[in-house]
This record gives structure tokens, C-alpha cells and sequence, in this order.
């Protein structure tokens, strides 16, 4: 499946303040997962196999690391929990990185949001305008992320310009 996706991640002390204002606009809320996200080693953008009680897919996506919101091409393949398909990527391409997380998921239309606590990170919002039935372009998907930009009160400071995977892979190289 291919999907158009425009998105924005912001680092956040303490995500029940923006979740309790999320939950004013009456969104649908989808569950708390405990996520793994495997990332591989790939030539061209990310490659990660997301490991979930409700979500679980192999997602490939191109991303440019740019601070605000910023455009994704990716395709995403959803299947049922199996470890051989880990097993076969891991054995064919090795792991990058592996992120762990809490995920709190909602949505508000095509809008997707998610409360996250990611081991040895911390506290995040990720806020997706997804179009998976070509009803929308990009720079409608551009508006939608900067309305919610602005309906959290958020700043420039806030937002987070890579993948949680660089961000625990440039953590480790600290240490």
C-alpha cells in the first residue's frame, strides 16, 4: 500500500497536557500498544519492522531530516505476527537500531497521533496527516500538520528532526 504522508515529531515533557487537548476535538482513540520497531540496514531511506499488539507492519519511507513537518513516501505492507519475516530481514540485511516504545493512538480523520514514551529518549508527540485513498495532496496534508502545530501551542524548539532510530543510534555513539 502506497500512502502519502505528511508529519511532525515534537519532544514534549509531558504528553498528557497535549493528549487532554487532543481529547477536546473528541478523536477516536485506537489503544496503547508496547511497540518494537526493528530498523535494517538498507541503501535508500528506512526500512523497519513494527512488532505491536495493534500494529504490526513492514514499512519502508523516505524522509527528508528536516526540522518542522516535512513529507514521507512510503509503503507499508501489514501482515500477522511472525518471526520468520524478522528472522529473513535480520539474516539478509542486519539490524541498525531497535526502538522500543508506549504508544498512545488516536485519530482525528486522516489525522493520525501518537503519545509516545520511547526507551532512553523520553516523552513524544508524532502527529501523521495520512492519505491512503489519494483524497488529498501534499500541500493539504501540509495545512493539516500546521494546524495541529498550532493547535498544541508548539515550538520550533519543540520539534525533532530525525527518526527515534538516529536518535538512539547518535545517543549510543555518545557513550
Amino acid at each position: 500500500m502506497q500512502i502519502k504522508n505528511f508529519e511532525f515529531k515534537a519532544k514534549v515533557n509531558d504528553p498528557e497536557i497535549y493528549e487532554h487537548k487532543l481529547l477536546t476535538l473528541n478523536p477516536v482513540f485506537h489503544g496503547e500498544d508496547c511497540q518494537t520497531d526493528t530498523y535494517f540496514n538498507v541503501l535508500h531511506g528506512r526500512l523497519k519492522l513494527r512488532e505491536g499488539q495493534i500494529e504490526n507492519a513492514l514499512i519502508n519511507y523516505d524522509r527528508e531530516d528536516l526540522a518542522g513537518a516535512k513529507a514521507s513516501h512510503v509503503i507499508l505492507y501489514k501482515h500477522m505476527p511472525d518471526n520468520a519475516l524478522k528472522s529473513i530481514l535480520e539474516r539478509q540485511l542486519g539490524i541498525k537500531a531497535v526502538v522500543v516504545k508506549k504508544r498512545k493512538i488516536y485519530y482525528k480523520d486522516n489525522v493520525k497521533f501518537h503519545f509516545d514514551t520511547v526507551d532512553n529518549l523520553g516523552t513524544f508527540i508524532e502527529v501523521e496527516a495520512i492519505d491512503d485513498k489519494d483524497q488529498f495532496d501534499i500541500e493539504e496534508l501540509k495545512q493539516q500538520c500546521t494546524y495541529y502545530y498550532h493547535f498544541f501551542q508548539l515550538s520550533d524548539n519543540d520539534i525533532v528532526d530525525r527518526s527515534y532510530s538516529d536518535l538512539l543510534l547518535e545517543l549510543s555513539e555518545k557513550s
